[in-house]
């Protein structure tokens, strides 16, 4: 079985292809046939060593969807060939794995492999970001960093779906059309305008309810400006470089805000979360309130490649991998 291994951390060069044996799925697993595989910034994360893997060699990926070919022992909710889709487990980028039988889910006959490859991380971390982390309820501004991402078009869509009006920054007139297309009420093209100055203008000066950043280092603290009184900044991520450390009091001096980490891992912790969570998302991808944009295949060996297009920011919506 090929799978791609990393052992040592560095660039999208130390992604190599190699023949591995994963054996039967021990107790709680389940053996997937993985048919699309879902790429996300965390696996760069890790890939580089900025997230330590449980040991080196290791097999990236956090997402994927496919087919059961084996259960290991205890497990009673799935069979050899139910639909599946997974999550925050890593080791996706292979032929075939073995998944915590606790982060599988059927995949509705409705959503295609590749879909529900690439909806799991990112559908599921926008759903704990407009529905756990920050309500998001008819009439709230909201402020989406990156829009034309893989989280971006999600919660775009999602919010919009809530009744929320969406401001998002992107790099590039490109983008900015896609932004758009998928919610934006206004778009911010942060290389050319000030954003925070620009989030005022759009909001009269009032600020937005909430600020979504998986950005990081580039968009703070200018993200804070662009709140309202008493509002939230959620950071999820850190596509160029951490938050530096800061003084709390700057909460206080920026107008008493409240601000968070999130990390989806700890949203998932139970197993009646990951199905509750997996049902909502299923259900507004049914419904079509969000459509999940697979924009890039690539074919399992040139996952580097598709860490390249990642890191340069050159890729929209998201990337899956073709075993």
């Amino acid at each position: 079985m090929k799978a791609i291994r990393v052992h040592r951390h560095g660039g999208p060069e130390v992604l190599a292809i190699e023949e591995i044996d994963i054996g039967r799925p021990g107790p709680g697993e389940v053996r997937v046939r993985n048919r699309a595989i879902g790429v996300n910034f965390v696996d760069i994360y890790f890939r580089s060593g900025e997230y330590a893997p449980p040991a080196l060699p290791f097999t990236p990926g956090n997402e994927g969807a496919g087919e059961v070919v084996a259960v290991g022992e205890g497990v009673t909710e799935f069979a050899p060939g139910d639909r599946v889709a997974y999550v925050e487990t890593l080791g996706a980028y292979a032929e075939e794995r073995n998944v915590p039988a606790h982060f599988l889910v059927r995949l509705p006959d409705a959503i295609d492999f590749e879909t529900g490859a690439a909806m799991m991380l990112k559908g599921l971390t926008a759903q704990s970001l407009l529905r756990r982390t920050f309500r998001v309820e008819p009439g709230h501004t909201i402020l989406m960093h990156a829009a034309a991402g893989g989280v971006g078009l999600i919660l775009t869509q999602w919010a919009k779906h809530l009744g929320a009006t969406v401001i998002g920054t992107v790099g590039s007139p490109e983008k900015a059309e896609l932004a758009r297309a998928n919610g934006c009420d206004h778009v911010i093209d942060y290389r050319r305008e000030d954003f925070a100055a620009r989030v005022r203008e759009i909001t009269g000066g009032e600020g937005c309810h909430v600020v979504y950043d998986g950005v990081g280092r580039a968009t703070f603290p200018a993200s804070l400006d662009c709140l309202r009184p008493f509002g939230t900044f959620v950071s999820f991520g850190s596509a160029s470089g951490p938050i530096e450390p800061f003084d709390i009091m700057l909460l206080m001096q920026k107008g008493s805000l409240f601000a968070t980490w999130q990390l989806l891992f700890e949203h998932l912790k139970k197993r009646e979360d990951v199905l509750a969570m997996s049902a909502e998302l299923f259900q507004v991808v049914a419904d079509g309130a969000v459509t999940i944009p697979v924009h890039a295949r690539l074919p399992l060996a040139e996952a580097a490649e598709a860490h390249r297009r990642l890191e340069a920011r050159q890729t929209t919506g998201a990337t899956v991998l073709l075993p």
